[in-house]
This record gives C-alpha cells, sequence and structure tokens, in this order.
C-alpha cells in the first residue's frame, strides 16, 4: 500500500460527483467526502469558456458551502473548448463520435475552473487552468469504436485520457491532472498555503553506530 503524501488538517468537502476528482486527492492521501451541487449548468450567451468554467465552480461552491460553514467546500468545472465551441459531455455514442471527429488530428483545449470556499472565513477562491491537447488523425472507424465502448459518455469532449482514451492523444501541453478534471499542482499549492494539509512525516533516519 502507497504511503500517504499529504495529510488532511482541516474539514474538506469537495462539491463534485466526479469520481475522478475524488480519486485524484485520494491518491495523493486526501480522502474527503463529496456533496455534489445541483446547479444550471447552461452556457450563457457569448460566454468564454474561461469565464464558463469559472463561473460554474463558483456556483457549485455556493450551493454546497451554506450548508458546511466551517468546511472548507472544493468545487471544480472541466470543458474541451475547440476553436469557440465548447464541448461537454456527449448524448449518445453517436454525438461523442462527432465530437471525436471534430478534435480528431487538431490541437484542442481543456479548462478546469476552480473554486475554494469557507463560509465561515468568508474565503472565495476563484481559478482556472488551460492545458491543450493534441490528437492523430484517427479514421472514423476508429472514433465510432471508441465512442461506443461507454468510456465517452460522462466525460467532457467525449473521451477520458486516464482511460482507454489515451490513445487518441500524441501530445499533451501543461497540466495533465487539469485534462482529467483537476489541476493538483494548483490545488495541492492552496490547500499548502491555507494549511488544509500538510506533507506527510518523512520516515525517520536512523542513526549510525558509532
Amino acid at each position: 500500500m502507497i504511503a500517504p503524501v499529504f495529510i488532511l488538517q482541516k474539514p474538506l468537502l469537495l462539491a463534485s460527483a466526479s469520481p475522478r476528482r475524488r480519486q485524484l486527492l485520494a491518491a495523493v492521501g486526501i480522502d474527503c467526502p463529496a456533496h455534489p451541487a445541483a446547479i444550471d449548468e447552461s452556457h450563457l450567451p457569448g460566454e468564454s469558456g474561461e469565464h464558463y468554467v469559472r463561473r460554474l465552480a463558483a456556483e457549485k461552491a455556493l450551493a454546497v458551502a451554506g450548508s458546511f460553514p466551517e468546511s472548507f467546500v472544493l468545487a471544480a468545472d472541466t470543458v474541451v473548448v475547440r476553436g469557440r465551441r465548447l464541448l461537454g459531455k456527449p448524448s449518445s455514442p453517436q454525438e461523442a463520435a462527432r465530437m471525436l471527429a471534430g478534435l480528431a488530428g487538431k490541437t484542442h483545449r481543456v479548462l478546469t475552473g476552480f473554486c475554494l470556499r469557507q463560509e465561515a472565513s468568508g474565503l472565495n477562491i476563484v481559478d482556472g487552468v488551460a492545458s491543450k491537447v493534441r490528437f492523430a488523425n484517427w479514421s472514423a472507424d476508429t472514433l465510432a469504436a471508441y465512442a461506443a465502448c461507454g468510456e465517452p459518455l460522462d466525460k467532457a469532449g467525449a473521451y477520458g485520457i486516464q482511460g482507454a482514451g489515451g490513445f487518441l492523444a500524441t501530445g499533451v501541453f501543461g497540466s495533465s491532472t487539469n485534462i482529467i478534471g483537476l489541476p493538483l499542482a494548483e490545488i495541492i499549492k492552496l490547500f499548502l498555503d491555507l494549511g488544509i494539509v500538510i506533507p506527510a512525516a518523512a520516515p525517520a533516519v536512523g542513526k549510525r553506530n558509532e
């Protein structure tokens, strides 16, 4: 069993239903309860991708934080951007195949907005991270086979780079965990700055016999 990298020091909640975000935190030792937020995730007319993911992250955190005023509430939202078009989760394998066909042979952006909020102190930090992913120019049959496997249906942009969809990408530029749904480097730095986590104690080094 892998030892934790960080130890949670303050109450933390994840305002997300995404198992991937919870798994990313748990992988470094941060195991916190999830309380998904029910909000309207509609895209506003003329809204940029950056503004969209930050707004939704802030609204998710706000929806949960009021019920847990002493806890730090972390919320996030991720979207794939192709040109000016925002790609969320596909509603069917057919829509997934169409999304993937639009990404094939091109470089697209993955945007994640995140919000850390604590109601009792008035803390409300909203930020975002962008990464780029390059896809190989896959055939329609290959994309249809992946779209039919089931994995794309709960993924923004219709693919999971950490799963079977990893074969699609020929290059990743920027945070890889951001593409999965949570930019860990930025989140962990924020947690450390606020004392929400501390590094796990390093094993003691035995003294040499003299």
